[in-house]
């Protein structure tokens, strides 16, 4: 394989996490940032810009400069479906250089000292109570967030009363503090509260148990609601488009040599729940469709779309990707 001449940054990287510090997508991109810095010589800088369920940090990598020094990093389906919900216009999966690195699940948990000792329990409680359930997350379009609603719809519609926190972490943590009764944020911002027993787990978004160290295998959302529709949710960095061609060039090199065959992360994946899948290119971007699609059309459903998935080139009626409009 022969690649352009590679990029030699001279200064720091700037890259912007759209979510608190302790969330999943801060997780993640803490173990990659420094196999990214030595590999490219210069200082990786992670920084937290939470806010608008990622979309303000988003807005600013869009804005700067293409000269290869400002990445962001969330998950894919966030940065697809943004124009969908309306957060961030005229932005779509074609503006970025794609580079994921894990699949995360969300999981459904209570405190431990909770009423639910099963998920059947919650549901019904759903059902019959409504707005009087707190569910903590990260925002509407969170991996939390969506989940929720996904479940809400797979279960003929449910109300909740959504708390939203600047982070995946923070909101399990409040939920463990018994801010909230529930919280459906990812397996990997609870699995050190469930292993410490604050969290009970009751189901994972997955249609296979998810088995943590230390903790019983937490039951597939399946065994309640068989034909919920699921999709991996992948996370990783993205480069905007239109940056030096020496920068994805050098990038999809490290990715290649690095980031696949690194055990950092594929330590951090099994320690935490999480599926190690490193990728880039087409193979990222279309591993990340399902789920971008998935998402897009949901948001549909719930009535959360300000703009049609067809602007992103989305047709809802067969869940296939068909070109923007």
């Amino acid at each position: 394989m022969t690649f352009a001449q590679d990029w030699k940054p001279d200064r720091p990287i700037n890259l912007i996490v759209p979510w608190g510090a302790g969330g999943s997508t801060d997780q993640v991109t803490r173990v990659t940032a420094p196999i990214l810095a030595e590999a490219l010589g210069v200082e990786v800088v992670v920084v937290n810009q939470p806010g608008a369920s990622g979309a303000i940090g988003t807005q600013e990598v869009l804005n700067a400069p293409r000269d290869g020094y400002t990445w962001t990093a969330n998950a894919i389906a966030n940065n697809a479906t943004y124009a969908v919900t309306g957060l961030l216009e005229d932005t779509d999966i074609g503006d970025w250089h794609i580079y994921l690195s894990v699949a995360n699940v969300p999981v459904v948990s209570v405190p431990a000292d909770s009423e639910f000792t099963d998920f059947g329990q919650l549901l019904e409680a759903f059902k019959t109570r409504g707005n009087s359930v707190t569910v903590a997350t990260a925002g509407i379009t969170s991996s939390g967030g969506t989940a929720i609603a996904a479940l809400s719809g797979a279960a003929d519609g449910f109300d909740y009363n959504m708390i939203t926190y600047d982070g995946g972490g923070p909101a399990a943590i409040a939920t463990a503090s018994g801010e909230a009764m529930v919280t459906t944020q990812l397996a990997v911002e609870q699995t050190e509260l469930i292993r410490g027993k604050r969290l009970r787990a009751l189901a994972v978004l997955s249609n296979q148990p998810l088995v943590l160290d230390g903790a019983d295998p937490i039951p597939p959302i399946t065994n309640w609601l068989p034909d919920m529709e699921l999709a991996p949710d992948y996370f990783g960095i993205f480069v905007p488009t239109g940056v030096p061609e020496e920068v994805v060039a050098t990038l999809d090199k490290i990715w290649a040599e690095k980031i696949s065959t690194s055990e950092a992360i594929k330590t951090y994946a099994e320690t935490f729940g999480a599926v190690f899948a490193p990728s880039y290119g087409a193979e990222a971007r279309a591993l990340a469709m399902p789920v971008v699609i998935l998402e897009a059309c949901d948001a549909v459903e719930r009535g959360e779309a300000v703009n049609d998935p067809s602007t992103i080139g989305i047709d809802c009626a067969t869940r296939t990707e068909v070109g923007a409009q």
